[in-house]
């Protein structure tokens, strides 16, 4: 599923709202280190993180930031009343950063000219 839609982790779920746990790129290139291509035959909660951080979808994104750096983690899905609703990824994080970035210069140059 990660090849086939080109990302980067996806959330596992039994019933597509609750978080059973989550798998990355990461985690499938370990375990093939560790156990070699038959990891490729189980199933994946064999190869998931099964404690899972998430966040709400009014969460502050230098917050989110953070909890990234600090757990070394590249997603984080979005849950609203229990309920998985998305996910944001380090690149949606950056993104946000660099928008803001670009907000404040715009505004400084703007204080600047008069």
């Amino acid at each position: 599923m990660l090849a086939e839609r080109n990302i980067g982790a996806v959330v596992v779920s039994e019933d597509g709202m609750t978080i059973a746990g989550i798998v990355s790129e990461r985690d499938v290139v370990r375990h093939l280190h560790q156990r070699g291509s038959d990891v490729l035959g189980g199933p994946v909660s064999s190869i998931m993180t099964s404690e899972v951080r998430s966040c709400a979808p009014d969460a502050n994104v230098e917050d989110l930031r953070q909890t990234m750096t600090n757990h070394r983690i590249r997603h984080v899905p979005v849950v609203r009343d229990g309920r998985l609703i998305g996910i944001v990824s380090i690149g949606d994080v950056v993104k946000s950063a660099i928008e803001e970035l670009e907000s404040e210069r715009e505004h400084l140059v703007g204080y600047l000219r008069g």
